[in-house]
């Protein structure tokens, strides 16, 4: 469920009318609803509430603005980053350091090492030299970082395969026949406390059952190690959880996913550790564009937008559909393909779709962007930057401006030998 809905005919962010927050601010915007933010985090965390001992840590990748970290710290969310500047956001809006999980393939010393002053709760290392160093780090400040083990369990998740992580050709985690042994190397490190296993196999999953397998061999490979008398206290499971873009789809519920966990984990005795993004923030959101053109094509018409693959890059990488609807629809349909400005053949948002009926100068919006969408921006063709807004009732407030061609020119210098 979601707070965005037709009201008098005009398409509304909860009480606040999208084409009004278009005219103020211009087009492309992202929009974002407060209302709906809040009830994700909440039914996802009551989901949870069956299980004894949980931490919630939100996937900042997924929408890394700040207004939307401080609505999530407000609803007792951590933070999991993959970078110290996506450390520095999730301190600056609230959430405790204690709260935050730094993962990441490729964490720098200097991000080790500002991690481990700022005392973040867990660090989720990805391979033993990653865990040596960050021992080391830490010793040589007199601290001591408290660290889980990312195992790849080689399960497929049955998702695209640019956003699958837990295969055994994925760079992620470390092979599981060899977890046991690093776990137990790395347990006799000072400065690092190896608390407990990590695994994450995938984002956009649309069933359980890949989930249930890569839990079930962490189960195991949590009570080999056990055996070998080391501690595991917390066991970090990760997110992955999909959300429907299109409106036959069908995923599985919080509730679903806590039963399904809530039966594997039963025996484990650990605080249960989880990453979610997609399923918190993607419905959340909508980008705002408006249509430039429709240009006749050889068979069908192009509904040429102002927002570009660098505004929304989802269906250029990964062929990604957001349904497409007019803000203020007439009520006929047309099949149509939508294309950006971008001088780019990927830059396309579909094919041969059947869409509201709309023309120059009509608004409409992109459905599920609040993940992956604004995070993802970028400034190719010299374009702007992406402005991003959040509406609460009837009120609305920019959260991120639009930054101006002219703003990232003026950040460049020419070369004394270049200069007249």
């Amino acid at each position: 469920m979601d707070h965005f809905h037709y009201v008098d005919g005009v398409l509304h962010a909860e009480d606040t009318a999208i084409s009004a927050i278009a005219r103020a601010v211009g087009t492309p915007v992202y929009i974002y609803s407060a209302a709906t933010l809040t009830r994700h985090a909440r039914v996802f965390r009551e989901a949870l509430s069956i299980l004894p001992s949980t931490h919630i840590a939100f996937a900042v990748k997924s929408n890394p603005n700040l207004a939307v970290l401080k609505l999530l710290a407000r609803e007792g969310y951590g933070a999991d980053v993959v970078s110290a500047g996506e450390m520095d956001r999730a301190l600056a809006a609230g959430i405790p350091a204690e709260g935050v999980v730094f993962s990441g393939v490729g964490k720098t010393a200097d991000e080790l090492t500002r991690a481990v002053k700022a005392g973040i709760g867990q660090f989720n290392i990805e391979s033993e030299e990653e865990g040596v160093e960050l021992a080391a780090i830490a010793a040589s400040l007199g601290l001591v970082a408290h660290a889980a083990l990312r195992v790849n369990p080689d399960v497929d998740a049955g998702t695209h395969a640019k956003i699958s992580t837990g295969m055994a050709e994925n760079k992620f985690g470390v092979a599981y026949d060899r977890a046991a042994g690093i776990y137990a190397r790395l347990s006799a490190l000072p400065g690092i406390q190896m608390r407990g296993l990590a695994v994450h196999i995938g984002s956009q999953l649309s069933k359980l059952d890949p989930l249930e397998a890569a839990f079930a061999k962490m189960g195991e490979l949590m009570r080999s190690i056990r055996a070998q008398g080391l501690s595991i206290t917390h066991m970090d499971l990760g997110g992955g959880i999909g959300v429907p873009y299109k409106a036959d789809e069908v995923f599985p519920s919080p509730a679903e996913y806590a039963a399904m966990v809530a039966r594997v984990t039963a025996d484990w005795g650990v605080t249960l550790m989880f990453e979610p993004g997609r399923v918190i923030a993607g419905n959340s959101g909508v980008l705002v564009t408006e249509v430039v053109r429709v240009k006749e094509g050889v068979t069908t018409p192009f509904v040429i937008v102002d927002a570009a693959m660098n505004d929304l890059a989802r269906p250029a990488l990964y062929g990604s559909w957001h349904d497409f609807l007019a803000v203020e629809p007439n009520g006929e349909k047309f099949t149509a393909n939508i294309v950006g400005p971008i001088c780019e053949s990927s830059d396309t948002f579909a094919m041969g779709r059947e869409i509201d009926v709309v023309k120059a100068g009509d608004l409409a919006v992109f459905r599920t962007a609040g993940a992956y969408g604004a995070t993802m921006a970028n400034t190719y063709n010299s374009r702007a930057l992406v402005p991003e807004v959040m509406v609460n009732g009837d009120q609305w407030a920019v959260v991120a401006n639009r930054i101006d061609p002219a703003a990232i020119l003026a950040a460049e210098q020419v070369p004394d030998w270049l200069a007249d």
